[in-house]
């Protein structure tokens, strides 16, 4: 309320003017207004027509043609919605992005464009982006990864049988089921107590979408109109993964495509589907994933906190790694330096598989060569350097075998659970439109 409230002393007309200017007809200004409130929150004009603007760059960026305004307006608002419920369950559960973990992703974002974090700064700025929204964007970014994780990704449930089932069958899904594909989809989520009317509407929405796309309109165009999927706005491209690893809807699906084909309407609990085939790589016989690779590797680790900054952290590597290129020993720097418990092991972590670390520190692991020690690489847990001793391949054990068969389960459910996750919220929500207000 007390929003609501300041909102309205601030766009109320209450503005003294001198008495020389009443005389002057002045040109019409639009005034910022309320168009919804999520739960007593409000969204303004002002706050939509900021994010359509950064919506509309990444589509030109990406040369998708633009929807009609209008059409990717009341998507956009749908999606602003959905993540104002998110944001608020996580303010309200105690979900807080610290300022100096903004700050590493920022930095992160930036190296990932090769660029300083005051020279981004500066290419932001100039392209008319404010560097602070830019900031809070990225921070409610994050939260919306951490809740996922913590309500979703937590709760999913991978039984025995499951399992048992996936490792009595290694070619479930065909001979394609290790395959790498990279597909793009549209979800038109449907209400969890969806009237009949309701499923008519939307289904009825999901045929107009798939009647544009067959009439060879571009998909990421039709996905920016119609998709409630977070990724909707960004041409609803999922990125490359194994065909194993998709939703079993998505994976039946995609098995009978060829790259550019696009389904039927898929059905699931969470609403109506159309996925697209864009592209298919061959990944080998589904007998050859339980050979799984191993790196035996060693790390120093500077951890970051309220004594020790980031950049600290960074300088104190930069200065160890000087030492270690001038024949320094690792091991002996590790026990005097690291602050991890694999220091007194003089940074032996041992032999790792694929998905044993963070992927920040498993990326920059499996880039070096034999010997070759990396430069300071930064993880949720602070800033590395990272030195692999040795590489090998070999048949995954039995109970190995099963810990990969689980975390393709997981990864196989983890969009469903989402979907219905995010459903169920938004459903709970109060939401009143106002975009007749003036």
């Amino acid at each position: 309320m007390t929003l609501r409230i300041l909102l309205l002393l601030l766009f109320s007309g209450l503005t003294l003017v001198p008495a020389h200017a009443q005389t002057r007809r002045a040109a019409p200004q639009e005034v910022d207004r309320i168009i919804a409130v999520v739960n007593e929150e409000a969204i303004t004009a002002f706050e939509l027509r900021a994010r359509l603007a950064t919506v509309e760059r990444q589509l030109r960026a990406q040369n998708v043609q633009l929807p009609p305004r209008e059409v990717l307006e009341k998507q956009l608002l749908e999606r602003m919605i959905t993540d104002r419920v998110q944001v608020q369950f996580a303010r309200e559960t105690g979900l807080r992005i610290s300022d100096i973990e903004l700050d590493g992703a920022m930095r992160r974002i930036a190296e990932g464009n090769r660029l300083s974090l005051p020279e981004f700064r500066a290419a932001l700025e100039k392209d008319g982006i404010s560097w602070v929204k830019f900031r809070e964007e990225i921070r409610e970014e994050i939260v919306l990864s951490r809740l996922r994780d913590r309500e979703v990704e937590s709760r999913i449930v991978v039984s025995d049988g499951e399992i048992d089932n996936y490792l009595a069958n290694p070619d479930q899904g065909g001979n394609a089921g290790n395959d790498e594909v990279q597909t793009a989809h549209i979800v038109l989520r449907v209400p969890e107590q969806a009237t009949p009317d309701q499923l008519m509407r939307i289904g009825a929405r999901a045929q107009a979408a798939l009647d544009q796309i067959r009439r060879g309109e571009n998909f990421a165009k039709v996905a920016a109109s119609y998709s409630d999927a977070p990724d909707g706005l960004s041409g609803g491209v999922m990125g490359t993964r194994p065909l194993d690893r998709l939703p079993a809807l998505y994976a039946d699906a995609v098995g009978k495509l060829k790259p550019g084909e696009t389904s039927d309407i898929l059905r699931s609990p969470a609403g109506f589907h159309i996925i697209k085939l864009i592209e298919r790589q061959g990944g080998g016989s589904a007998k050859a994933a339980v050979a799984l690779r191993q790196s035996r590797a060693r790390h120093i680790l500077i951890k970051v906190n309220e004594l020790v900054s980031e950049a600290e952290a960074r300088r104190k590597l930069v200065a160890l790694k000087e030492r270690l290129d001038n024949g320094a020993d690792f091991a002996e720097l590790a026990r005097l330096h690291s602050n991890d418990l694999s220091a007194a092991k003089g940074g032996d972590l041992g032999w790792l598989y694929q998905g044993d670390t963070v992927p920040d520190f498993e990326k920059a692991m499996d880039a070096l060569k034999i010997n070759q020690i990396s430069e300071p690489v930064q993880s949720p847990f602070g800033f590395h350097l990272i030195q692999v001793l040795e590489r090998r391949t070999e048949d995954a054990s039995a109970e190995r075998q099963r810990l990969s068969a689980r975390q393709v389960l997981r990864e196989r459910k983890s969009d469903e659970a989402y979907q219905d996750w995010v459903r169920q919220m938004r459903d709970r929500a109060y939401v009143e439109y106002r975009s007749e207000e003036r």
